[in-house]
């Protein structure tokens, strides 16, 4: 039997976000695994409680003894996120470049691990080998610093997997796209590329860090009061560009919010941002002219605990704003987000706050291929396949149409779960399944997607919560008069509910007398559904209804 190559996506295809790629090769039934990338995505308002969603890992924790490790392309969320959360099922490995590590290490000392031995460093444009695979990291351009692909060398022969890259002629930080080695490799021939769908609808070029730059600060310029720019923590070429244009106005600059903290610090770790000017303590920024101040801070989506809705809100103890400042949103407005951003943009303008975004003026680039960047990437590489990922299912057809127009052989088409037969084979091919979900992260507890407390939560939230105590005597009799309390429901006249839902309640006891534990749980379930069916009938909703019976 011949070794295969296998490509399995377990998250990020058919969706943006928790990015985790599988690479299989071997005799089947006992295949060698790499993973690449171990992301994750945030919760909306339908998942009440719940913050993070990564994938669900179960088929390669069944498979953990083979697997080699888990290689990271950059350290955004949805490529880093789950990691200290997920890795204690598997135990491998992991490999990262300098700036990624960083932002790893402090990830596992907020879960009380020591990574120290499984994390290795590897330097830029290095690489290194697990068995049968050899691994080249490849410098691209993205809206972090050291973003990566991955040349994959096995037997059969090469993969690129691009990660997350743009064409940025200027990025400002970093190294710019590694196009020499990219063409070095189309040369040698490879078999597959996986490959970034984000922006494939948008026509042209995604832009350059550079032209941002100097838009910001002519716009910086011509402001005469309290300037606050909010963006992606993350971009370390946006910070360093707010950082320039505070110099260059003669404006001090002061960072605000946690992440922005931690990611400036694992830049200077890395020897960037050694030239910029020192930021302030936003406690002493009050020492400051109005016009003589930067903020540089968090919450640039709108996110409630971000540093810009507290600021919005007046609830931050050191940053102010009054009439005639400027905040400045320098960041997509992600899709799904408009809503809290429209309503905290409404808010600072009835204040008197001018408002810039990229709707008004030009002050942010995507950090993803447009179409004329992936025709270069197309062009270099030249690929036998394309299996494009990093996208909802809309992304990766319209790229898979793209691939045909750039006269790719094989391109295939995938979804989470969907495993790939690269080789052998005449052509690349979907041909088996793997079991894929999402895992969500309750409290600090990793619960599925038809988890109880889920649920629970979701009815609590829509219908509201309705307790019955019950007070039952030493002879199994039940004693009149139950204690009703209840949260959520839209009740005006108290005093009759209770009293209407008291003589249900009774009318239902009389029929009982507890003599034993099954006659308890059948009046238990008996006065469940009269008291929805009540509450249902006076307000239109059934509530999440909890009996107690207390024996006294």
């Amino acid at each position: 039997m011949k070794d295969e190559l296998l490509f399995c996506p377990l998250g990020g295809s058919g969706e943006i976000g928790m990015n985790m790629n599988l690479f299989g090769y071997g005799k089947p039934g006992d295949h060698k695994w790499i993973m690449v990338d171990i992301g994750v995505s945030f919760a909306d308002d339908s998942m009440p409680g719940i913050d993070l969603i990564y994938p669900d890992p179960g088929f390669i924790v069944e498979r953990k003894n083979n697997l080699l490790g888990i290689v990271l392309t950059h350290a955004h969320e949805d490529h880093i996120g789950a990691i200290s959360h997920l890795w204690p099922k598997l135990k491998c490995k992991i490999f990262a470049t300098p700036f990624t590590a960083i932002l790893v290490i402090e990830k596992f000392k907020e879960k009380n691990i020591d990574i120290t031995n499984d994390l290795k460093i590897i330097e830029l444009n290095g690489s290194f080998k697990l068995e049968s695979f050899e691994i080249e990291y490849i410098t691209l351009t993205h809206s972090i610093l050291e973003p990566n692909g991955l040349r994959i060398k096995t037997p059969p022969g090469v993969i690129l997997h691009t990660g997350d890259w743009k064409v940025d002629p200027n990025p400002l930080i970093g190294d710019k796209i590694n196009s020499q080695r990219l063409k070095e490799i189309g040369k040698e021939g490879v078999l597959a590329m996986i490959c970034d769908s984000t922006n494939v609808f948008s026509p042209g070029r995604s832009g350059s860090e550079l032209d941002v730059r100097k838009s910001l600060l002519d716009i910086m310029r011509r402001l005469k009061k309290k300037i606050i720019v909010t963006s992606f923590a993350s971009n370390v070429a946006r910070m360093e560009t707010i950082f320039y244009c505070a110099e260059k106005t003669g404006r001090q600059i002061s960072l605000v919010g946690r992440s922005m903290h931690r990611i400036y610090k694992a830049a200077r770790q890395c020897g960037y941002l050694k030239n910029t000017i020192a930021p302030i303590d936003s406690r002493d920024t009050k020492n400051f002219p109005r016009d003589k101040i930067v903020y540089l801070c968090t919450g640039s989506q709108g996110e409630p605990m971000g540093a810009m809705m507290r600021i919005a809100n007046y609830v931050h103890p050191d940053v102010f704003l009054e009439k005639g400042d400027t905040v400045i949103f320098s960041s997509k407005i992600i899709p799904g987000n408009e809503k809290k951003l429209y309503k905290l943009h409404n808010q600072l303008v009835r204040e008197g706050i001018e408002v810039i975004s990229e709707e008004t003026e030009f002050i942010h680039v995507s950090g993803h291929p447009n179409r004329e960047d992936l025709k270069d990437m197309y062009n270099w590489v030249k690929p036998k396949c394309v299996i494009p990922v990093h996208g909802e299912h809309r992304h990766m057809i319209e790229h898979i149409n793209f691939a045909k127009e750039m006269q790719v052989p094989y391109p295939v088409q995938v979804e989470n779960g969907d495993i790939v037969k690269i080789y052998p084979g005449n052509k690349p091919e979907v041909y088996d399944k793997a079991p894929s979900g999402k895992l969500y992260l309750d409290g600090n507890v990793s619960v599925d997607e038809d988890s109880q407390s889920i649920k629970d939560r979701r009815n609590l939230s829509s219908n509201g919560f309705l307790e019955i105590t019950i007070l039952i005597n030493s002879k199994g009799k039940i004693h009149n008069n139950p204690i009703a309390t209840f949260r959520g429901l839209p009740i005006h006249e108290k005093n009759d509910f209770i009293y209407g839902l008291s003589n249900e309640i009774e009318n239902i006891t009389r029929k009982f007398k507890l003599g034993n534990k099954k006659q308890e749980d059948n009046l238990i379930d008996e006065l469940k559904i009269t008291c929805r069916k009540f509450s249902k009938e006076k307000t239109g909703k059934k509530p999440f209804t909890n009996i107690n019976l207390v024996k006294i």
